[in-house]
């Protein structure tokens, strides 16, 4: 009996090691890899054909764009599968006809680092291009300015030549408006003109600045979960808090430990913003629904007890 016993105890303890560990690599895994490809990430999270706010205006001047969502959730999962992921391809907003919205996005931060053709390199590259086919004013956020953005896969001969064609069009609009201002160019200013068109055939590199935001996710993370901590808490700002904490949530969970803790307490904000806070619960029709599946996801993912406690009150 005694042998009966201590073989009993045994198993047991090997069973609750092996769910143990079960159980850890459950809660380790990143959300984002669930996915078997980059079309199913962009499918599945409906980044494609969206609006994504890129100048929030005066009410809400902190927060952080919206419009570089859809390149770091891309590169996010690049990395996640172990490739690197860089600019192929600069953008001339192929889809923007009008010359005044071109130059005005041309010029602003937020579309320009959100945009092109990025390519992830891996044993199994593919190449997605982010391209804006309009600029509106938001319609859920008040003096916010936003862009439609067309999220989409291409083969590698497909961006060259997409990228080549808008690039020539660029070229052509430029030398058809030197000619209609009947303005004599210089030697000097032709040998520019070239240089550009050469330097626009090359196939460009990733600038310092935009690959710091790609690889910099977390960081951005980080400070949208912090800002948005701190004025709901403090009772200050509260619907751009919220939207804050929104955003935070948007990006996933990213690496390391502190990856996690950021991801799963921003959720946390969130489902406070949805149930707590009637100036922003109110612009959602289903705002308890959606509260309860960011808690549900938490709970259940990532064993959260806050989230469960909520969960038990609602």
């Amino acid at each position: 009996m005694a042998v009966k016993a201590r073989a009993l105890v045994l198993i047991g303890s090997a069973t609750l090691l092996l769910h143990g560990c079960a159980t850890m690599n459950s809660l380790g895994t990143d959300p984002i890899t669930r996915y078997t490809s980059a079309e199913q990430l962009i499918t599945e999270n409906r980044l494609n054909d969206q609006d994504y706010v890129y100048a929030w205006g005066r009410a809400n001047q902190q927060a952080e764009p919206q419009s570089l969502i859809p390149r770091a959730q891309l590169a996010k999962y690049c990395h996640a599968k172990g490739g690197h992921f860089t600019l192929l391809h600069k953008s001339n907003l192929a889809y923007i006809k009008n010359s005044k919205t071109k130059a005005s996005l041309a010029s602003e931060p937020n579309v320009k680092q959100a945009i092109g053709a990025y390519q992830c390199k891996q044993t199994n590259s593919w190449i997605v291009s982010i391209e804006p086919t309009a600029d509106i004013r938001s319609a859920q956020y008040a003096d916010a300015r936003a862009i439609r953005l067309n999220v989409q896969l291409m083969s590698a001969n497909e961006a060259k030549q997409f990228y080549k064609n808008s690039a020539s069009s660029v070229v052509n609009t430029k030398k058809s408006t030197s000619v209609a201002s009947k303005v004599s160019p210089t030697k000097a200013s032709l040998a520019k003109e070239q240089k550009d068109v050469i330097e626009k055939k090359e196939s460009p590199i990733a600038e310092p600045m935009q690959a710091t935001r790609v690889e910099s996710s977390q960081q951005q993370q980080m400070k949208l979960y912090v800002s948005a901590r701190r004025d709901i808490n403090s009772g200050k700002n509260l619907n751009n808090a919220c939207n804050n904490a929104q955003l935070a949530y948007n990006y996933g969970k990213q690496q390391g430990t502190d990856g996690t803790r950021i991801y799963t307490e921003s959720g946390m904000l969130v489902a406070r913003c949805l149930t707590s806070i009637s100036s922003y619960n109110s612009r959602f029709p289903n705002a308890k629904g959606q509260a309860k599946r960011v808690l549900q996801n938490l709970a259940t993912n990532y064993n959260h007890a806050g989230a469960k406690h909520m969960l038990s009150q609602m």
